[in-house]
Protein backbone atom coordinates (compact mmCIF):
# COMPACT_ATOMS: atom_id res chain seq x y z
CA UNK A 1 0.00 0.00 0.00
CA UNK A 2 1.44 3.38 -1.03
CA UNK A 3 1.73 6.32 1.32
CA UNK A 4 -0.07 9.57 0.60
CA UNK A 5 3.18 11.47 0.01
CA UNK A 6 4.10 8.90 -2.65
CA UNK A 7 0.74 9.39 -4.36
CA UNK A 8 1.24 13.17 -4.26
CA UNK A 9 4.72 12.88 -5.77
CA UNK A 10 3.48 11.01 -8.86
CA UNK A 11 0.05 12.57 -9.24
CA UNK A 12 1.14 15.76 -10.98
CA UNK A 13 3.41 14.05 -13.54
CA UNK A 14 0.88 11.29 -14.17
CA UNK A 15 -1.89 13.86 -14.62
CA UNK A 16 0.22 15.78 -17.17
CA UNK A 17 1.13 12.62 -19.11
CA UNK A 18 -2.41 11.24 -19.17
CA UNK A 19 -3.92 14.56 -20.21
CA UNK A 20 -1.42 14.73 -23.07
CA UNK A 21 -2.33 11.23 -24.25
CA UNK A 22 -6.06 11.86 -23.92
CA UNK A 23 -5.67 15.14 -25.84
CA UNK A 24 -3.96 13.29 -28.70
CA UNK A 25 -6.80 10.76 -28.85
CA UNK A 26 -9.33 13.59 -28.73
CA UNK A 27 -7.74 15.20 -31.80
CA UNK A 28 -7.61 11.86 -33.64
CA UNK A 29 -11.32 11.29 -32.97
CA UNK A 30 -12.19 14.54 -34.74
CA UNK A 31 -10.36 13.68 -37.98
CA UNK A 32 -12.84 11.82 -40.14
CA UNK A 33 -10.12 11.01 -42.68
CA UNK A 34 -8.48 8.74 -40.10
CA UNK A 35 -11.74 6.84 -39.62
CA UNK A 36 -12.51 6.28 -43.28
CA UNK A 37 -10.95 3.96 -45.81
CA UNK A 38 -11.66 2.41 -49.16
CA UNK A 39 -10.68 -0.33 -51.59
CA UNK A 40 -11.00 0.37 -55.29
CA UNK A 41 -10.48 -2.13 -58.08
CA UNK A 42 -10.36 -1.34 -61.75
CA UNK A 43 -12.05 -3.49 -64.39
CA UNK A 44 -11.12 -2.59 -67.98
CA UNK A 45 -13.89 -2.38 -70.51
CA UNK A 46 -11.93 -4.51 -72.92
CA UNK A 47 -9.41 -7.17 -72.01
CA UNK A 48 -6.61 -5.50 -73.97
CA UNK A 49 -7.29 -2.12 -72.41
CA UNK A 50 -4.94 -0.48 -69.86
CA UNK A 51 -5.25 -1.76 -66.30
CA UNK A 52 -4.62 -0.10 -62.95
CA UNK A 53 -3.61 -1.56 -59.58
CA UNK A 54 -6.06 -1.63 -56.72
CA UNK A 55 -6.29 1.57 -54.64
CA UNK A 56 -6.54 0.91 -50.91
CA UNK A 57 -6.65 3.17 -47.89
CA UNK A 58 -7.05 1.51 -44.52
CA UNK A 59 -9.12 2.81 -41.65
CA UNK A 60 -6.60 3.98 -39.06
CA UNK A 61 -8.95 4.47 -36.09
CA UNK A 62 -12.21 2.96 -34.93
CA UNK A 63 -14.39 4.94 -32.58
CA UNK A 64 -14.74 2.02 -30.16
CA UNK A 65 -10.97 1.58 -29.99
CA UNK A 66 -10.47 5.32 -29.37
CA UNK A 67 -13.09 5.23 -26.64
CA UNK A 68 -11.43 2.25 -25.02
CA UNK A 69 -8.00 3.93 -25.07
CA UNK A 70 -9.43 7.12 -23.57
CA UNK A 71 -11.19 5.05 -20.92
CA UNK A 72 -7.97 3.25 -20.04
CA UNK A 73 -6.08 6.50 -19.53
CA UNK A 74 -8.95 8.30 -17.81
CA UNK A 75 -9.56 5.39 -15.45
CA UNK A 76 -5.96 5.59 -14.25
CA UNK A 77 -6.27 9.36 -13.75
CA UNK A 78 -9.56 8.99 -11.87
CA UNK A 79 -8.09 6.29 -9.63
CA UNK A 80 -4.97 8.28 -8.75
CA UNK A 81 -6.96 11.45 -8.05
CA UNK A 82 -9.57 9.56 -6.04
CA UNK A 83 -6.86 7.87 -3.98
CA UNK A 84 -5.34 11.26 -3.22
CA UNK A 85 -8.65 12.97 -2.38
CA UNK A 86 -10.03 10.06 -0.30
CA UNK A 87 -6.75 9.93 1.64
CA UNK A 88 -6.72 13.71 2.10
CA UNK A 89 -10.06 13.38 3.87
CA UNK A 90 -8.42 11.18 6.52
CA UNK A 91 -4.92 12.70 6.59
CA UNK A 92 -4.55 14.67 9.80
CA UNK A 93 -1.77 15.58 12.21
CA UNK A 94 -1.16 17.67 15.33
CA UNK A 95 0.68 20.98 15.02
CA UNK A 96 3.31 20.88 17.78
CA UNK A 97 5.04 24.11 18.89
CA UNK A 98 7.82 24.02 21.49
CA UNK A 99 6.86 20.51 22.49
CA UNK A 100 3.20 21.38 23.09
CA UNK A 101 0.20 20.55 20.89
CA UNK A 102 -0.85 23.83 19.35
CA UNK A 103 -3.72 22.47 17.24
CA UNK A 104 -5.03 18.91 17.28
CA UNK A 105 -5.71 16.65 14.30
CA UNK A 106 -5.56 19.32 11.61
CA UNK A 107 -6.62 18.15 8.10
CA UNK A 108 -3.79 18.10 5.58
CA UNK A 109 -5.72 20.37 3.22
CA UNK A 110 -5.89 23.03 5.95
CA UNK A 111 -2.19 22.51 6.72
CA UNK A 112 -1.40 23.30 3.08
CA UNK A 113 -3.55 26.43 3.25
CA UNK A 114 -2.02 27.57 6.54
CA UNK A 115 1.51 26.96 5.28
CA UNK A 116 0.94 29.29 2.32
CA UNK A 117 -0.73 31.98 4.43
CA UNK A 118 2.10 31.95 6.98
CA UNK A 119 4.62 32.33 4.17
CA UNK A 120 2.70 35.36 2.87
CA UNK A 121 2.44 36.77 6.41
CA UNK A 122 6.20 36.42 6.86
CA UNK A 123 6.72 38.45 3.69
CA UNK A 124 4.30 41.11 4.91
CA UNK A 125 5.93 41.53 8.32
CA UNK A 126 9.45 41.53 6.87
CA UNK A 127 8.51 44.46 4.62
CA UNK A 128 7.09 46.71 7.38
CA UNK A 129 9.10 49.93 7.76
CA UNK A 130 11.34 50.00 10.83
CA UNK A 131 11.98 52.85 13.25
CA UNK A 132 15.11 54.84 12.43
CA UNK A 133 17.78 53.36 14.72
CA UNK A 134 19.60 56.72 14.75
CA UNK A 135 16.77 58.17 16.87
CA UNK A 136 15.79 57.49 20.48
CA UNK A 137 12.12 56.57 20.52
CA UNK A 138 9.48 56.30 23.23
CA UNK A 139 5.91 55.12 22.81
CA UNK A 140 3.25 57.81 23.19
CA UNK A 141 0.42 56.10 25.07
CA UNK A 142 -2.17 58.63 23.88
CA UNK A 143 -1.51 58.42 20.14
CA UNK A 144 -0.01 54.93 19.94
CA UNK A 145 2.83 56.45 17.93
CA UNK A 146 6.51 56.61 18.74
CA UNK A 147 7.99 59.95 19.74
CA UNK A 148 11.64 60.95 19.34
CA UNK A 149 13.68 63.00 21.77
CA UNK A 150 13.23 66.75 21.09
CA UNK A 151 16.11 68.23 19.10
CA UNK A 152 16.88 71.95 19.34
CA UNK A 153 18.29 73.66 16.24
CA UNK A 154 19.08 77.32 15.63
CA UNK A 155 17.05 79.44 13.22
CA UNK A 156 19.22 82.01 11.47
CA UNK A 157 18.61 84.95 9.21
CA UNK A 158 21.01 86.62 6.83
CA UNK A 159 21.60 90.28 7.64
CA UNK A 160 23.83 92.78 5.94
CA UNK A 161 25.89 95.37 7.81
CA UNK A 162 28.58 97.77 6.64
CA UNK A 163 32.18 97.56 7.73
CA UNK A 164 34.75 100.32 7.35
CA UNK A 165 37.63 99.38 5.12
CA UNK A 166 39.41 102.76 5.31
CA UNK A 167 38.67 105.58 7.66
CA UNK A 168 37.90 109.00 6.23
CA UNK A 169 40.79 111.40 5.73
CA UNK A 170 41.06 115.08 4.96
CA UNK A 171 41.09 114.27 1.27
CA UNK A 172 39.03 111.04 0.97
CA UNK A 173 35.76 109.83 2.43
CA UNK A 174 35.67 106.59 4.40
CA UNK A 175 35.48 103.41 2.36
CA UNK A 176 32.91 100.84 3.52
CA UNK A 177 31.62 97.44 2.36
CA UNK A 178 28.46 95.50 3.08
CA UNK A 179 28.95 92.01 4.49
CA UNK A 180 26.35 89.29 5.12
CA UNK A 181 26.14 87.56 8.45
CA UNK A 182 23.97 84.67 9.72
CA UNK A 183 22.24 85.97 12.81
CA UNK A 184 20.47 83.58 15.20
CA UNK A 185 16.91 84.81 15.52
CA UNK A 186 15.49 81.87 17.46
CA UNK A 187 15.45 78.11 17.85
CA UNK A 188 13.43 75.20 16.43
CA UNK A 189 12.52 72.36 18.77
CA UNK A 190 11.70 69.31 16.63
CA UNK A 191 10.00 66.15 17.83
CA UNK A 192 9.54 63.37 15.26
CA UNK A 193 6.67 60.89 15.32
CA UNK A 194 6.51 57.48 13.67
CA UNK A 195 4.16 54.56 13.22
CA UNK A 196 6.97 52.24 12.09
CA UNK A 197 7.80 49.00 13.88
CA UNK A 198 10.75 48.64 16.29
CA UNK A 199 13.35 46.24 14.92
CA UNK A 200 13.34 43.95 18.00
CA UNK A 201 9.56 43.58 17.74
CA UNK A 202 9.80 42.72 14.02
CA UNK A 203 12.42 40.06 14.74
CA UNK A 204 10.25 38.55 17.45
CA UNK A 205 7.21 38.42 15.16
CA UNK A 206 9.20 36.87 12.32
CA UNK A 207 10.64 34.28 14.71
CA UNK A 208 7.14 33.30 15.86
CA UNK A 209 5.88 33.02 12.29
CA UNK A 210 8.87 30.88 11.33
CA UNK A 211 8.40 28.63 14.37
CA UNK A 212 4.73 28.08 13.57
CA UNK A 213 5.39 27.64 9.84
CA UNK A 214 8.01 24.96 10.58
CA UNK A 215 5.56 23.20 12.90
CA UNK A 216 2.92 23.25 10.14
CA UNK A 217 5.40 21.78 7.64
CA UNK A 218 6.32 18.96 10.03
CA UNK A 219 2.62 18.28 10.64
CA UNK A 220 1.95 18.17 6.90
CA UNK A 221 4.79 15.68 6.42
CA UNK A 222 3.40 13.46 9.18
CA UNK A 223 -0.10 13.67 7.71
CA UNK A 224 1.16 12.79 4.24
CA UNK A 225 3.04 9.78 5.61
CA UNK A 226 -0.23 7.96 6.28
CA UNK A 227 -1.17 4.90 4.25
CA UNK A 228 -3.27 5.75 1.19
CA UNK A 229 -6.29 3.54 0.51
CA UNK A 230 -6.08 2.84 -3.20
CA UNK A 231 -9.31 3.70 -5.00
CA UNK A 232 -10.44 1.81 -8.11
CA UNK A 233 -13.53 3.69 -9.21
CA UNK A 234 -12.42 4.83 -12.67
CA UNK A 235 -13.84 1.86 -14.54
CA UNK A 236 -17.07 2.00 -12.55
CA UNK A 237 -17.63 5.58 -13.71
CA UNK A 238 -16.68 4.96 -17.34
CA UNK A 239 -18.49 1.62 -17.67
CA UNK A 240 -21.74 3.35 -16.71
CA UNK A 241 -21.24 5.89 -19.51
CA UNK A 242 -20.19 3.48 -22.24
CA UNK A 243 -22.12 0.32 -21.33
CA UNK A 244 -23.98 -1.24 -24.26
CA UNK A 245 -22.28 1.20 -26.64
CA UNK A 246 -20.27 -1.46 -28.45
Amino acid sequence: MAKLNQILSIEKNKRTTLHSEISALHKAAQKSVLMTGHHKTFVPKQEESETFPDDTRKVQHRHDELIEQVCEHLAVLVNVTATKDWSNCRARADIVVDGQVFLEQVPVTFLLFLEKELNDLHTFVSKISELDPAETWTLDANSGQFRSEPVKTAKTKKLQRPIVLYDATEHHPAQTQLITEDIVIGHWTTTNFSGAIPRPKKRKLLARITTLADAVKFARERANAMEADEQQIGRHVLDYIFKDSQ
